[in-house]
């Protein structure tokens, strides 16, 4: 099993980063809260999560990659949850930063994770009730207390609005409404940074 993979980072986009480790290039999926603390780095570790899919027609074979050990374990509490599988759980650590998230589930706070697209009133319930004494028992609720990533302005560019429309459709979105929704962003707003434009547009999609 692999625990983390360390090198340089030769390719990075809000959705995925290539680690080349000893001439070897690991292509790993991560969320934007990853994606915000890596965009300025030569040089990464990032903790592996190993997703395998047997026994379809083609074997899958997934890596996901993770700032912190912290960022990880919640990711792997989100995935046991019924109706949440890999995809849901990276959106919602794109919309949510892990401190956010489990303040939310600690406070039992159902809308918060129903701004998330995907995540109806019946799953966020579901997430806070399986997840907070999981959380309290891991001392995860009581270790939580660093701020949210500040997010530097990025200048608006073309390179912006491909980059947040190309991570919106590699996690599960139409490139049309995707492209719409980021351009109606970027004209209201020209100066967000891409992150800040991923999160928000994953909450306007339809």
């Amino acid at each position: 099993m692999i625990e983390y993979i360390k090198g340089e980072l030769t390719e990075l986009t809000p959705a995925q980063a290539v680690v080349e480790a000893h001439g070897v290039g690991y292509l790993l999926n991560i969320s934007l809260n990853t994606y915000t603390a890596i965009q300025d780095k030569h040089d990464v570790k990032l903790y592996v999560h190993e997703a395998i899919v047997t026994g379809g027609r083609d074997d899958s074979y997934t890596l996901y990659g993770f700032y912190t050990k912290q960022e990880r374990e919640i990711y792997r509490m989100l995935i046991t949850v019924s109706g949440v599988g890999s995809n849901t759980a990276r959106m919602i650590l794109s919309a949510i930063s892990p401190t956010d998230l489990v303040n939310v589930i600690a406070s039992g706070n159902e809308k918060a994770l129903k701004g998330v697209k995907g995540i109806g009133l019946k799953t966020a319930q579901r997430i806070i009730v399986d997840l907070r004494d999981k959380m309290t028992a891991s001392g995860i609720i009581a270790d939580i207390t660093a701020p949210s990533a500040h997010v530097a302005p990025a200048s608006v560019n073309t390179e912006v609005h491909e980059e947040a429309v190309g991570a919106l459709t590699m996690l599960g979105f139409s490139p049309a409404p995707s492209a719409k929704v980021v351009t109606e962003i970027l004209q209201g707003t020209p100066d967000m940074p891409v992150e800040q434009v991923i999160k928000l547009a994953l909450k306007m999609i339809k």
